[in-house]
């Protein structure tokens, strides 16, 4: 059963209508979140901690593979939208098939971009598009030492020949 977390976005366009009415901020976060691991969860309160409703924004199954190539990604994208959507911090999530989040911040006009540490606040691709209304970026969660990619190469390495 899907989660009344996961929204489309025209749905999520109206919700963060309500809470800004409301007097809530809006924090926006994304990414692919294929095979959640412990970084993906500490980003993600960090997030939350910056004060807000937290919108998780995940990539579509076809942005995943033209980001990380075949055969990712390993979970279908309704389904890592679901798992996402579980976390006790997430208010909303939504799936987004453009190769990054430019378009949906400038439908959404979040608040502050949390992005994580694997970037500085001079390369978010998408900082542009959140400094065009005067929104801000914020570089949150532990450092990059957890990495999907790097888990899928070890537990292939791991199989028997």
């Amino acid at each position: 059963m899907p989660s009344p977390k996961v929204f489309s976005r025209e749905q999520l366009k109206d919700r963060v209508a309500r809470w800004r009415k409301a007097g809530k901020r809006i924090i926006l976060a994304n990414g692919c979140f294929d095979l959640l691991h412990v970084g993906h969860v500490r980003y993600l309160q960090a997030a939350k901690k910056l004060g807000g409703c937290l919108i998780v924004a995940i990539n579509s199954d076809e942005s995943v593979r033209a980001l990380k190539g075949p055969p990712r990604p390993l979970i279908p994208a309704e389904e890592r939208a679901e798992i996402v959507a579980a976390l006790a911090g997430v208010d909303a999530v939504v799936i987004f098939s453009e190769p990054d989040v430019r378009a949906l911040i400038r439908e959404l006009r979040p608040d502050v971009q949390a992005k994580g540490t694997d970037y500085t606040p001079d390369t978010v691709p998408e900082r542009d598009a959140v400094g065009e209304y005067g929104g801000r970026v914020e570089i949150v969660g532990d450092a990059k030492q957890h990495s999907v990619s790097v888990l899928i190469g070890s537990v292939i390495g791991m199989r028997p020949r």
